[in-house]
């Protein structure tokens, strides 16, 4: 299985790279081969490339910064995936592709479907969800696969921000009243090969979701991490409202991931196994 993977240094694609299986030969692009601020770059290396599937696991992650510099972040996040899907579906590729739980608003505490309204709160949502739309109307076969709270021992995320403020401090303040599911980048990149096999032997894609499990908060995973790094870090519970950020984060982000596991055989990854992985993986490279 030939694949050709947008991205190079985020979580996912750094995972994917690392856990590239046998059998499988993946290309990874980067900024400098595909930027996603030039879509028709994007187009042009999945036409002139021989592959036989597409991974797009690159985005504008930045969901702050996109309240200010929202066109940009609908370039990355929209019309560079529209322009892939487009290419994908000349070629007759399949097209994998990751989204996000900030598509919905988080009301209310049930866990979204796929098939739930999305109602996104903010810029990088929208964009997001732009990119979904135009995905779905390319005539590609596809897999939309959308996650939540992504951490592994690569780049910038909850987890290594957590490690230095729990050895820094004595106490940290960490939001309570948003809900959701921790989902460890390294379970993504397996899910993304396997769903990648599938796919190719002729199974549907559509739009699925793809969390780790138990659900908690972002508090209560603090203290998880506090734990298994061996830190005697407080964590305080706050409010989202004591916590202003530029952009709306949505307070429930429970998804119901049961399509995918029926669809594909996968079910959802337990986060703490993957903690422990990822802090045992930084006290390596320590």
């Amino acid at each position: 299985m030939r694949l050709l993977v947008f991205g190079q240094t985020g979580q996912v694609a750094r995972e994917l790279a690392r856990r590239c299986p046998p059998g499988v030969e993946a290309a990874f692009l980067d900024r400098n081969q595909a930027d996603l601020e030039a879509p028709e770059r994007c187009a042009a290396a999945i036409l002139s490339t021989p592959v036989d599937a597409v991974i797009n696991a690159a985005a504008w992650t930045a969901v702050d910064r996109a309240e200010a510099e929202e066109p940009r972040a609908t370039i990355v996040n929209g019309t560079a995936p529209g322009a892939m899907a487009r290419a994908c579906a000349e070629r007759g590729l399949p097209l994998l592709h990751l989204s996000t739980d900030y598509v919905f608003a988080g009301a209310g505490t049930r866990a979204h479907h796929p098939t739930d309204r999305p109602a996104p709160l903010g810029a990088y949502g929208r964009s997001k969800l732009a990119g979904e739309t135009a995905i779905r109307a390319s005539g590609a076969r596809h897999l939309i696969l959308r996650t939540s709270w992504i951490v592994s021992a690569h780049g910038a995320n909850f987890v290594k921000t957590m490690l230095r403020l729990g050895r820094e401090r004595e106490t940290v303040k960490v939001v309570a009243d948003q809900i959701g599911a921790p989902t460890p980048a390294a379970a993504i990149a397996d899910a993304l090969f396997s769903a990648a096999r599938t796919m190719l032997a002729g199974a549907d894609g559509g739009t699925h979701h793809f969390a780790g499990t138990p659900d908690t908060s972002w508090a209560d995973f603090a203290r998880a991490i506090m734990d298994a790094a061996g830190l005697p870090c407080l964590v305080e519970d706050i409010e989202t409202h004591a916590y202003p950020t530029p952009a709306q984060r949505p307070l429930n982000s429970r998804l119901n991931c049961g399509s995918f596991a029926t669809a594909f055989g996968l079910e959802r990854p337990d986060w703490r196994k993957g903690l422990t992985d990822i802090v045992d993986d930084l006290r390596g490279a320590g």
